[in-house]
């Protein structure tokens, strides 16, 4: 069983979709990336899901709301030219150079470890 709970245009191509859905038996918060994979007879655009995305538990939801809730308050706080209020991260990260690269160098996996990063061909 799947809930359609919102689309929001994310582009001309892409769709973001909010949704519940069952997995193994557990209910869960998709909320994915769509691409526009075409057009049925009738013209009406077809969407297919992406890998990008996270799916949460449902039991998760009111961390997910409180987290929007903080989210909206930044966003007013940098409206009005206030200094938003920043929680200390329960995981620490060093991300002064921006976010870290999605692909690890080849040279990495010299110690015979498994490469989980490449793509299988």
């Amino acid at each position: 069983m799947t809930v359609l709970i919102k689309d929001i245009q994310r582009n001309v191509s892409e769709i973001i979709r909010i949704e519940v859905s069952e997995f193994k038996g557990k209910e869960l918060i998709n909320i994915r990336i769509w691409y526009l994979a075409g057009r049925d007879s009738n013209g009406n655009d077809i969407y297919k899901p992406t890998q990008k995305g996270v799916a949460l538990n449902i039991s998760e939801f009111k961390e997910l709301r409180d987290g929007i809730d903080k989210l909206e308050a930044y966003i007013k706080d940098k409206e009005s030219n206030l200094v938003p209020e920043q929680p200390e991260a329960k995981i620490k990260g060093d991300y002064t150079e921006g976010l870290p690269d999605q692909e690890v160098p080849e040279e990495d996996f010299d110690d015979g470890s498994v490469d989980l990063y490449s793509e299988k061909s």
